[in-house]
């Protein structure tokens, strides 16, 4: 359940009000997938345990993308979306550090009492049995635990999950569920998420060439280096509480101008303005691979098919639809 509070707090020098004393369950979480949920949930129960709040700390940039010099990471969440997860799961909020080349140098100690304890006052450390920290990856769990138990700190390292509620997480990681979605497999994706994958963005103008055929789409911008396939998908959007369904189309519109990559939605029966808004797009089913037609009349016809087509696969998942959003689909 959604705390009524959530605290996103970033580069904090002092423990903000709200999150002092809390047990912090630390890692980069891309995904907030069915993996990260052991120590997410481990996190809580300690925090519950000792009567304290409970958050996640996360870095920004991803740390692969601070040594490459430049973004490269096809990352499965946004910050914000990040956060928007955990809230779901129940977390009071989310402490993000800027990862720099003074954070990178840290050593394990000094990340320890610097970070820890003075900067985030945590009451409570929840880690995973191969989690890593400081420069050249110094600091262990073994080191964690023991310099925990020495400073009053507690420790508590999550052994190997190989199964939840829902069966085997063997397969479970951010890099599987990034293969999935490389491939357009989104339902592959939301089976190791535990939940569908989805983007969250600003809708943008587009070239209006839909509203002209008489399908109107909400347009978002997405990453650069977002990997999704270029294809056909039926999905739900998210908005002002509500989830509505759609079709949308991510590519380069190889009929039409062969642009920069643009996702493009169709909601179905809807008529309103977005622009300017945000909307969260969850992606449901992979439909066909992104095509060229020979006419815009071509085009149109499959335009139609798909729109049928994902009419058909969103209602016959209604019901298990329900099980993964809060809001009900319509």
């Amino acid at each position: 359940m959604a705390t009524s509070r959530f605290i996103l707090s970033v580069d904090p020098q002092a423990p903000p009000q709200g999150l002092a004393g809390a047990v912090v369950a630390i890692g980069n979480f891309d995904g907030v997938h069915r993996g990260h949920r052991a120590v997410i949930f481990r996190a809580k129960a300690l925090a519950k345990k000792l009567g304290r709040p409970c958050a996640v700390l996360t870095f920004e940039p991803h740390p692969a993308d601070f040594f490459a010099g430049a973004p490269t990471i096809f990352r499965l969440t946004s910050r914000d979306a990040k956060a928007h997860r955990l809230r779901e799961l129940g977390l009071d909020g989310m402490f993000v550090l800027s990862f720099d080349a003074a954070l990178a140098a840290l050593d394990a100690e000094h990340f320890l009492q610097d970070i820890l304890l003075r900067r985030l006052g945590a009451a409570g450390v929840v880690v995973g049995y191969d989690f890593h920290f400081g420069a050249k990856r110094s600091g262990t769990p073994d080191f964690l635990r023991r310099r925990g138990a020495e400073l009053g700190l507690s420790v508590e390292i999550v052994e190997k999950v190989t199964a939840d509620e829902e069966g085997s997480i063997e397969a479970v990681s951010s890099t599987a569920i990034r293969e999935a979605l490389i491939a357009g497999d989104v339902e592959t994706a939301a089976a190791l998420q535990g939940h569908p994958w989805s983007v969250t963005g600003e809708v943008v103008h587009g070239a209006k060439l839909g509203r002209t055929l008489g399908y109107p789409t909400a347009n978002l911008a997405l990453d650069q280096n977002c990997g999704l396939r270029h294809a056909i998908y039926a999905v739900g959007v998210e908005l002002d509480g509500a989830l509505l369904k759609g079709v949308a189309s991510f590519g380069r519109r190889p009929t039409v101008d062969n642009g920069p990559p643009l996702l493009e939605i169709h909601i179905f029966d809807f008529d309103g303005d977005l622009y300017g808004r945000e909307i969260e797009v969850y992606f449901i089913a992979f439909l066909r691979p992104e095509a060229h037609f020979p006419s815009l009349e071509a085009l149109m016809e499959q335009i139609r098919r798909d729109d049928a087509e994902a009419r058909r696969i969103l209602d016959a998942h209604d019901q298990n639809l329900s099980r993964n959003f809060a809001p009900p689909l319509r």
